[in-house]
């Protein structure tokens, strides 16, 4: 039982520290790609000057809104971790809840972001933009996916010893 609750604690430790190494989900970006997110998506939408100024106070917009709902998610994440060993049906429902209005916000944030980049710069780059930013946040959310523990997955380890 001492061996399985040293286990326990490690795998929270090491998810914890996990979570809290990034101040912001773009820094996983930066681990990913080598490049500021900036410059990738400078880089990917390839746009003329004329557009890249056009587009410059809609992604400014677009990134101080996901900048918000990115620490929301990483506090839910820290959150899940500090909880995780004593959770409660009341913190699993807040959490769960939390989670999907961040999902939800993060919807209507793309839909919007879309409509005002595609007058700046044509439904064809908005779509870009948009894929791209989908790209992105799939990406992360795998990643931050596979370093947390699902809710009950260390029980399990209490059934098999």
């Amino acid at each position: 039982m001492k061996k399985l609750s040293i286990v326990l604690i490690l795998v929270i430790v090491s998810f914890t520290s996990q979570a809290q190494s990034y101040k912001d989900d773009v820094d996983l970006i930066q681990s990913f790609y080598g490049k500021t997110k900036s410059d990738l998506v400078r880089e990917y939408m390839n746009l003329s000057e004329t557009q890249a100024a056009a587009f410059t106070k809609v992604y400014e917009n677009y990134e101080s809104v996901r900048k918000t709902l990115g620490q929301t998610k990483l506090k839910l994440i820290n959150d899940y971790a500090v909880n995780y060993a004593t959770l409660t049906e009341e913190k699993a429902d807040e959490l769960a809840k939390g989670a999907l209005k961040n999902n939800q916000d993060y919807e209507k944030l793309y839909s919007k972001t879309y409509s005002q980049a595609k007058k700046a710069i044509g439904a064809i780059n908005a779509a870009k933009f948009i894929q791209l930013e989908v790209y992105l946040q799939t990406v992360i959310r795998n990643k931050i996916q596979e370093s947390i523990p699902f809710i009950g997955e260390l029980d399990k380890t209490k059934v098999q010893m």
